[in-house]
C-alpha cells in the first residue's frame, strides 16, 4: 500500500518530531513551485480551471450543484486596527451550528432575490448565486490563507465591494452578534467569498480513497468517484480500516490556521499530536511492511518526500531540524 499525507506549513513548528525527521532524512525529494493547498488540490485531481470550492464543498455536504453557480463565504470578524482591518476566519474562534444557520436565515431572508446560503458547518457557508450578477470572476485566498493580515490587498473585484458591505450591515446588531458581543466574543460581521465557480465536468487522481476534514478534499474524491471519509485521530485507527493494497491519499491540514496567526503555542502543540498520532504509527509501519511507500507533500514549501521500506536503511542520511525545509512565507 502507498500512502500518500498532504501538511500544509509542515515546516513552520520548530517542534522536535523524530519520526518525521527520520522519514523526511531517508526519503527522496522532489520540488515543485510553493503553492496553497488549493492549488496542489487543482493540479493533483486534474483540473483545468481555479478550484470551484464552494460548488465542491455543497457536494461534500450532499447537494447536486451540478448547473449552480457556487461560493464559498466563510464567516469572519474583521478587526479595525488603526488605518488597516484585519481578518480573522471563525475556524479560529468558536462559533455554533445554531448561530451560523441563524445568521445564514437572516441574510437569506435579506438578499433572497440574489442568493442562498447554507451554513454546512459553523465555519463553513456556502452561497449559491440565484442572479447572473454575481456570476463575475473572483481571484481571493481562503479566509485561513489570510487570517491576521490586512484586507485592503486581499478584497475581491470593485464589483462585489456593494454586496459586501451590505452583508456587513445586515449582520450588524444581529441578536447572535449582540450575544456574543455582550459575552466578549468576537461577533461575526462579515462574510469571504472565495472558491467561486460551477461545478466541474469530473475530477480524477491515482487514489483509491481520500480521507480528510477538509470538504473541498472530499468533494474532489466524490467527484472522481474515489472512496471517501474522514481521515479520523491517528493512523493507528485508519491502518485498521484501510485496504492492503492501493493507493490512498490523506489531508493533514491542522496547522495551518496557527501558523496564519502566529499562535506558536498551538502551532507546536499540533505539531506534537501530528508527530505522536500519525508519523510514529507510519513510520512503524512501513518498518513492519503493512505500508510499502510513504509520500509526504508539503504544498506551501514546494516539496514532496517519498519513503520506502527501503530507503530506512541509509543510515547515513542524517535527520534535520523541520525549518531547514522550509521557505519564506508571504
Amino acid at each position: 500500500m502507498h500512502v500518500e499525507l498532504v501538511v500544509p506549513c509542515l515546516f513552520q513548528a520548530p517542534a522536535e518530531a523524530p519520526a518525521l525527521q527520520l522519514l523526511l532524512a531517508r526519503g527522496r525529494r522532489s520540488a515543485a513551485s510553493p503553492a496553497p493547498l488549493e492549488t496542489w488540490y487543482s493540479a493533483a485531481f486534474g483540473l483545468n480551471a481555479p478550484l470551484p470550492a464552494g460548488a465542491l464543498t455543497a457536494l461534500a455536504f450532499g447537494m447536486d450543484p451540478a448547473g449552480g453557480f457556487w461560493l464559498r463565504a466563510d464567516p469572519v470578524h474583521l478587526r479595525a486596527d488603526r488605518d488597516r482591518v484585519l481578518l480573522i476566519p471563525s475556524a479560529v474562534f468558536e462559533l455554533g451550528i445554531d448561530e451560523a444557520r441563524q445568521l445564514c436565515e437572516a441574510l437569506n431572508r435579506h438578499f433572497s432575490d440574489q442568493f442562498t446560503l447554507q451554513a454546512f458547518a459553523p465555519d463553513c457557508w456556502g452561497l449559491q448565486a440565484r442572479t447572473e450578477m454575481l456570476h463575475i470572476p473572483l481571484q481571493t485566498r481562503p479566509p485561513i490563507e489570510i487570517a491576521g493580515r490586512d484586507i485592503d490587498a486581499e478584497l475581491p473585484d470593485k464589483r462585489w465591494h456593494a454586496l459586501l458591505n451590505e452583508i456587513q450591515m445586515a449582520l450588524y446588531q444581529h441578536a447572535v452578534n449582540t450575544a456574543r458581543e455582550a459575552r466578549g466574543e468576537p461577533v461575526v460581521n462579515g462574510v469571504w467569498l472565495w472558491g467561486a465557480g460551477a461545478l466541474p465536468a469530473g475530477a480524477g487522481g491515482p487514489w483509491q480513497s481520500v480521507s480528510a476534514a477538509d470538504p473541498v478534499a472530499l468533494g474532489l474524491a466524490k467527484l472522481a468517484g474515489m472512496r471517501h471519509r474522514a481521515a479520523g485521530s491517528g493512523a493507528a485507527a485508519w491502518l485498521e480500516r484501510a485496504p492492503e493494497e492501493g493507493r490512498h491519499l490523506l489531508v493533514l491540514d491542522e496547522l495551518r490556521g496557527a501558523f496564519a496567526l502566529g499562535d506558536a503555542d498551538v502551532l507546536s502543540e499540533r505539531s506534537h499530536a501530528l508527530e505522536e498520532n500519525w508519523f510514529a504509527p507510519l513510520l512503524d509501519a512501513l518498518r513492519a511492511g503493512r505500508i510499502g511507500m510513504l509520500s509526504i507533500h508539503v504544498p506551501d514549501a514546494g516539496a514532496s518526500f517519498e519513503t520506502a521500506r527501503g530507503d530506512l536503511r541509509r543510515f547515513w542520511r542524517r535527520p534535520r531540524p523541520l525549518t531547514e525545509y522550509a521557505v519564506a512565507q508571504t
